[in-house]
């Protein structure tokens, strides 16, 4: 439902929530430039980093459900509010994490958690109530194209610090723009009601939902999202290192897939109001497997490396608007925090395998190929699992 109060115009709702979903999606793209920084000042393998930021990502999406039913329930504000803090905290402590210890614990867990709390997805939820329905769509692909934005100024943003100040430092920094989060977090106020969808507990919306067969695809098949965007982010720097083309070049290359990630939101959250969402997912995924596929099989330049990630980009998080849309389309916006989060766990999921699995195997074997193929595999995959989702709202018996 739109919202209420007057002065929460939907422009002043997406503006604000679109800064939000940059704040917090900017400092977490930047974290695979700082593998080679702190892995290198403190002797670890790739695999330590690697590790801590899997994690991240796993507790990221474990606790997803959970932050995305208390937003359901008692506001969005506050659960961004408490998630801006901890990741401010998981920050600062990760400047100063000279054991593997200490970096799962501030890397991994608080930062996981944090950013379970303070992403862009509660923004998305918050669209979902207080946007008119003729704008929602648009407003999860400006919310998306936002976050993106995030990853295009934070990337440069990052090497910057950390040339001019040393990583640590610029940890630091990167922790007082997460506060920003909190001072915004009050125009995106919302909550669920009863008006937004049936009278059900948490308990049997989720059981409805994991009864339903679309959903259950669509869980599946953001999984291999977040395996393709986690490996890319965290191991596309290091593997441009690797081959010679420095950091500076990779962090141009993951900011060009942030920029370009702004059209192709955009781009989804247009295309999903105009036509069905699971059969633009299925295109999205076949193609990613596409341009992965032309970038092993091309020699790798500066060149190749910016039009790969102009590419991916345009297909990054283009996944997100269609998706949250199934999600709202079957079962509404009342528990779309909770649900949204479940399958936002799953992207998690693979996103802990692609981060863990990419850091293992190069470690084992000296190169990154077989998580490459694999992604390929995968793209395919999820291709063909989006396509016979159908998009309507689940059916329910009818009650007197």
């Amino acid at each position: 439902m739109p919202s209420s109060a007057s002065w929460r115009t939907p422009f002043l709702i997406i503006v604000v929530g679109c800064l939000i979903a940059l704040l917090t999606n900017g400092p977490r793209t930047s974290m695979g430039l700082f593998l080679t920084p702190m892995s290198d000042a403190n002797d670890w393998p790739r695999e330590v980093f690697a590790l801590a930021l899997a994690i991240q990502n796993l507790l990221w999406g474990a606790m997803q459900p959970v932050f995305g039913g208390l937003a359901d329930r008692y506001g969005t504000s506050k659960v961004l509010i408490v998630g801006a803090l901890l990741y401010v905290a998981g920050l600062v402590a990760m400047a100063f994490s000279d054991t593997p210890t200490l970096l799962y614990l501030s890397a991994g867990v608080i930062t996981g958690v944090a950013i379970s709390a303070a992403t862009f997805f509660m923004v998305i939820t918050a669209f979902s109530r207080l946007l008119p329905e003729d704008k929602r769509l648009v407003g999860f692909g400006l919310a998306t194209a936002a976050a993106s934005m995030g990853q295009f100024i934070f990337a440069p943003l990052s090497v910057g610090f950390i040339d001019a100040f040393g990583w640590q430092t610029a940890l630091i920094l990167l922790a007082v723009t997460a506060f920003g989060i909190a001072i915004l977090a009050p125009v995106v106020e919302s909550r669920g009601s009863v008006a937004d969808g049936p009278t059900q507990t948490f308990r049997e919306a989720i059981t409805e939902a994991f009864q339903h067969r679309s959903y259950v695809l669509l869980v599946f098949g953001f999984f291999v999202c977040g395996f393709h965007i986690a490996f890319i982010t965290v191991h596309l720097p290091p593997y441009l290192g690797d081959i010679g083309l420095g950091v500076h070049w990779a962090a141009w290359a993951i900011a060009i897939v942030g920029l370009f990630n702004v059209i192709g939101s955009y781009g989804a959250g247009i295309l999903s109001g105009r036509m069905p969402k699971q059969y633009l997912l299925s295109a999205i995924y076949a193609i990613r497997s596409v341009v992965i596929l032309l970038f092993l099989l091309i020699p790798v330049s500066v060149p190749t490396v910016l039009l790969f990630s102009a590419a991916m980009g345009l297909l990054w998080l283009s996944t997100v608007p269609p998706t949250s849309g199934l999600v709202a389309v079957m079962f509404g916006t009342r528990y779309m925090g909770m649900l949204f989060g479940f399958v936002f766990f799953s992207h998690q999921v693979g996103a802990f395998i692609g981060v863990w699995l990419g850091g293992r195997l190069y470690d084992t074997t000296g190169s990154y190929d077989v998580v490459w193929w694999l992604s390929v595999a995968l793209g395919l995959f999820a291709a063909l699992v989006h396509w016979p989702i159908k998009e309507a709202p689940v059916e329910r018996p009818q009650t007197a």
